[in-house]
């Protein structure tokens, strides 16, 4: 026996050993390469990047993980009772690693021969989570063990559940404990009742398998298992753990809904964050303020679907998208679900067909009606420009089985539509900074993520003729200035060919004053504009406005709009006219926060100086330029705090204030009696404005502004036809323009741009363009720099009465060639 008993001894003391020895290597091996632990202190979980309007609302959500990191003092103590319960209930007392729980895995191991547990305690989770992968092996386990034994000594129980429950993946893209009870009950975990608390608490062991979206009956199983614990351990009391029990399966799907439908506006913002940060602009928790306020991006979207559905309407109805006849509602609804909207049009199948409408199934399995009313324009389809016979009952335009689009309009009723096969455009811009305050780069984001507002290169027409007509301005010429609205024939050296352009009506109406053919669009008198000018000169001239000399042509044609530009350098250079001749870069990213809320960035757009009356009246070259810093850059490093607010920097002024107040006054008169005559409706008198259609009405514009916003608004097709006959920048672009300048301004005072010093009001002779006599019949009021007025033509010393025409030697070439 005491053979016996020594040899059981001595077999003891070298398993020890053997233990000891082997642990000892173990650690000896794996210590070199095992991470820091004080590295955990700070940590950088990944968070989304979100983007938000300049009113705080959410835009879009970047990023692959769910995370919405929680301190520990912040977590809910049941929560944490329910998640020790169900993970780790000997956590407090352990020192990293649980002995019992490592000898029930090794157990399992030789009755199974495969690892079913692993036997981690909730600090083991931590080290696995945050410096080793999943891999299933003996040197991973040793690793983590010894890392868990670290953790233990340098960090907090506290800290160590801290790391814990933001780490974590509990399904659906969820991170962390605060996001999974976003996601599935969309609220914060701090407002959760204790039945979810130990839903989620539930998770951790298998996402998958007891997801309550997934598989409800097992979650549940699950999480009245954690409910049992806790009231074992004493954690509960009886009464909240029969509550608990008794609470429904409530979990829904709850992602981040934007608040703020502006996809065009989201995808910029992500596109230039990532130019600044790289691929950790999706993971280190940045929130971008953009400089779009909510309400003017969904006018600004509202007034793009009815601007666009109003045009398809008026060309017919293409049919329906796909037939389905004869199949069941099941059958239906899975079609549907296949189905996306598009814009605010939502997809639809014909159920029925009725004398007062249609009957239809909506994606969501709702049977809704629609009514005759809103079907009466569908009239069939031929070409762009002709149309069937108007349809005489709901029959002539739907059958069952047929996909739909409905507009669902503000009383929630619907309205029969279908996508829209032109697209447009929409910028506005805050002149007095570049500020973007609504873009909409396409009619569906979903359709077509082409950002329109940022790259579609089209002619801009006549829009384009204010930037001539301003030139002309600064180059001498006035508003009462006589220009020939003849025939004429050009040998263009640049183009090296006859050209003989012609008006939109093949109408010529001889000398005219320049106010008068820019507010009638006479082709003719730009290009003789330019021709005087001279077309590298009035290049030169142009590209002040930030054009790119690239896409002007070197040739006459420019006079009529033919450079290829973007809605946005076209808003860009309007917004000089409207904020007194100052030069302005737009810009969309007003302010980058990082996740612990420092601020990393401000804008400091070059801005129109405040008090700039005071230089009012000095040619351009006398105003003062800037020199100042360009708009802050971002941080060269993450995390870094952005340097000191620098000096606010002023924008240059590029073109004579007199010269665009009297522009202005001129596009004024555009919207007064011109083309732009329907934005009269809008009851302003403080819009400026100019239609512009190009060859065959490929591309309609309108462009306008007050002294609060500039708007460009363009509609095409993005493989350029012909909008249709009748289809101008008055009638396709000027109406969207009004939706969405009318809502903008609503209850705003009127704000046109002060008058500068150096102008002079003069009565002008109407045959003469010079300044009239107190008896010239028909005289009427213009504007001019002092500078430039004109003189009488009494003054001329020449005999010539009061209201005659000048003799041809003693008028400028241009006021009658």
């Amino acid at each position: 026996m005491i053979r016996l008993l020594k040899f059981f001894w001595w077999s003891f003391v070298a398993v020890i050993c053997a233990l000891v020895l082997g642990v000892s290597g173990a650690f000896l091996y794996l210590s070199p390469n095992l991470p820091s632990v004080d590295s955990l202190r700070s940590i950088q979980l990944q968070i989304p990047l979100r983007v938000f309007s300049s009113d705080g609302k959410l835009i879009a959500e970047f990023g692959e993980m769910r995370r919405s990191p929680i301190r520990f003092a912040d977590i809910p103590p049941q929560f944490i009772q329910a998640l020790l319960s169900a993970e780790d209930d000997n956590f407090l007392n352990h020192y990293g690693v649980d002995p019992s729980s490592l000898m029930r895995a090794a157990t399992q191991l030789v009755k199974s021969g495969h690892i079913q547990t692993g036997g981690s305690t909730i600090t083991m989770q931590v080290a696995k989570n945050y410096f080793l992968t999943s891999e299933r092996s003996f040197s991973r386990k040793t690793s983590e063990i010894l890392l868990a034994l670290q953790i233990e000594r340098e960090l907090t129980k506290d800290e160590i559940l801290e790391l814990y429950v933001n780490k974590i993946y509990l399904g659906n893209r969820a991170y962390g404990i605060d996001a999974a009870a976003q996601v599935y009950y969309g609220k914060s975990i701090r407002d959760v009742s204790l039945a979810q608390m130990a839903m989620i608490a539930g998770l951790p062991k298998a996402p998958s398998r007891f997801n309550p979206l997934a598989n409800p009956a097992r979650a549940k199983e699950r999480r009245d298992w954690i409910l049992g614990r806790m009231y074992k351990l004493g954690k509960i009391d009886e009464a909240s753990y029969q509550a608990a029990l008794a609470e429904p399966l409530n979990a829904s799907y709850h992602v981040p809904t934007p608040e703020v439908n502006a996809p065009y506006v989201a995808e910029m913002a992500r596109a230039e964050m990532v130019g600044r940060y790289g691929g950790d602009a999706y993971t280190e928790g940045f929130r971008v303020t953009t400089t779009v306020p909510s309400d003017m991006q969904e006018m600004a979207n509202k007034a793009i679907l009815n601007g666009l559905t109003e045009y398809d309407e008026r060309h017919g109805y293409r049919g329906p998208e796909a037939r389905f006849p004869g199949k069941t509602h099941a059958a239906w609804q899975q079609e549907l679900n296949k189905q996306r909207n598009l814009g605010a049009l939502e997809p639809a199948i014909v159920t029925q067909v009725e004398k007062t409408g249609i009957k239809v199934l909506t994606r969501d399995g709702k049977d809704e009606e629609v009514a005759w009313d809103t079907m009466k324009w569908a009239r069939p389809y031929i070409n762009t420009n002709a149309q069937g016979r108007s349809p005489q009952s709901p029959a002539d335009v739907a059958q069952v089985g047929d996909l739909v689009r409905l507009q669902r309009l503000d009383d929630g009723k619907l309205k029969f539509s279908q996508v829209p096969t032109a697209q447009s455009a929409l910028v506005t811009l805050d002149p007095n900074n570049g500020a973007i305050r609504a873009l909409v780069g396409g009619f569906s984001f979903e359709q077509s993520n082409y950002n329109r507002a940022m790259q579609a290169k089209r002619q801009p027409g006549s829009s384009f003729k204010p930037f001539i007509y301003s030139a002309a301005l600064d180059s001498g010429y006035t508003a009462s200035s006589l220009v020939n609205d003849a025939p004429i024939v050009f040998v263009d050296q640049y183009l090296d060919k006859e050209w003989r352009p012609k008006n939109d009506t093949n109408t010529f109406l001889g000398p005219i004053r320049l106010r008068e053919a820019l507010y009638k669009s006479r082709n003719l008198v730009s290009i003789r504009l330019l021709q005087a000018m001279g077309v590298d000169r009035t290049i030169d001239y142009i590209t002040k406005f930030g054009f790119n000399k690239q896409d002007l042509p070197r040739n006459l044609s420019l006079a009529l709009g033919t450079a290829t530009l973007t809605p946005m350098e076209i808003a860009t250079g309007w917004s000089t006219f409207a904020n007194g001749g100052y030069k302005v870069n737009p810009y969309l990213i007003d302010r980058i926060e990082s996740r612990s809320g420092e601020t990393l960035f401000t804008a400091n757009p070059a801005r129109v100086p405040q008090g700039a009356e005071d230089n009012a009246g000095l040619p351009a070259a006398e105003q003062p330029i800037s020199t100042s810093a360009l708009p802050g850059e971002a941080p060269s490093a993450l995390g870094e705090v952005a340097p000191p607010p620098q000096t606010p920097a002023v924008a240059e002024r590029i073109v004579d204030n007199r010269t665009t107040y009297i522009l202005t006054s001129m596009l004024q008169d555009v919207i007064k009696r011109g083309t732009g005559r329907r934005a009269l409706a809008l009851g302003r008198d403080d819009l400026a404005g100019k239609t512009g259609t190009t060859n065959e009405s490929k591309d309609a514009w309108f462009s306008g502004y007050n002294a609060d916003f500039v708007t460009t608004v363009w509609v095409g097709f993005d493989q350029p036809e012909s909008l249709g006959r009748r289809e101008y920048g008055g009638t396709a672009a000027l109406p969207i323009w009004m939706k969405f300048m009318g809502a903008a301004l609503h209850g705003r005072p009127s704000h046109a741009p002060a008058e500068p010093d150096g102008i002079l009001s003069l009565r002008v002779d109407p045959v003469s363009g010079r300044a009239a006599s107190p008896s010239t019949p028909n005289a009427y009021f213009e504007l001019f720099k002092a500078e430039d007025s004109p003189p009488s033509v009494d003054e001329l010393g020449n005999g010539v009465a009061p209201g005659s025409p000048l003799p041809a030697d003693e008028a400028a070439p241009m006021d009658l060639f």
